[in-house]
């Protein structure tokens, strides 16, 4: 579970201030796949982040029981000079699970042969959130933080990803970013629309797809 208690977020813009969110109370309930929708600049990767822990609220607090994942490929936490193995090894210690395991499921999974033994500064872009992907789904967290989860790779390795995301979802939640309305139906059953500082929680995922529409002044999927 992860509750918004009283959530009030906003910057500063050159045309004043921009609120992200306005004193909103929403509750993500344990072992739901939210889909989090809203026009580019609502300010979901904001949310994700302070839901993450990694950007702190103005005011109000999130209450979370279980564990939350750090944004699923999210690369951009590894040690440069460290190789994909060591990398994955010290994020195994961190999060206390097994660190052979989560090796042994990264190397098979990433798909990078010998260059997971290299350093990371070795890599492209995409070779990165291979690694970051295989690294954040491997360890089994009770609410993963994702964010456009099969947009890496070949359309080979982009359907490997979201098998394996749902798999993990049989056994727990997640809050989800993407512009596909496919994927938003394919992974969740719920969903969340941010717009203008309000957030709004529907246990239907169509009822949220449908209010989306409505503010983006259409009826057809986003790819």
């Amino acid at each position: 579970m992860i509750r918004l208690e009283n959530i009030s977020k906003s910057f500063r813009t050159p045309r004043g201030r921009k609120w992200i969110a306005r004193d909103v109370n929403v509750e993500f309930p344990t072992g739901v796949s939210v889909g989090l929708l809203g026009r580019n600049g609502a300010g979901k990767s904001t949310m994700m982040d302070m839901i993450g822990g990694r950007l702190m609220p103005d005011s109000g607090r999130i209450v979370k029981t279980g564990t939350v994942s750090f944004p699923v490929g999210f690369a951009g936490s590894f040690q440069k000079t460290m190789t994909g193995a060591q990398n994955t090894r010290f994020v195994a210690r961190i999060y206390g699970v097994d660190t052979e395991e989560l090796i042994g499921f990264v190397e098979d999974f990433a798909e990078l042969g010998d260059q997971f033994y290299a350093p990371i500064n070795k890599y492209s872009s995409g070779m990165k959130s291979r690694l970051a992907f295989g690294v954040s789904i491997g360890i089994p967290f009770d609410t993963y933080l994702v964010d456009e989860v099969t947009s890496v790779g070949d359309a080979s390795f982009k359907a490997k990803s979201a098998a394996v995301f749902q798999k993990r979802m049989k056994n727990a939640g997640a809050i989800v970013v993407t512009h596909s309305m496919k994927q938003i139906r394919q992974l969740c059953t719920a969903g969340a629309v941010l717009e203008q500082g309000t957030l709004t929680y529907y246990d239907d995922v169509e009822e949220a797809i449908a209010h989306h529409e409505r503010n983006m002044g259409t009826d057809e999927d986003e790819d």
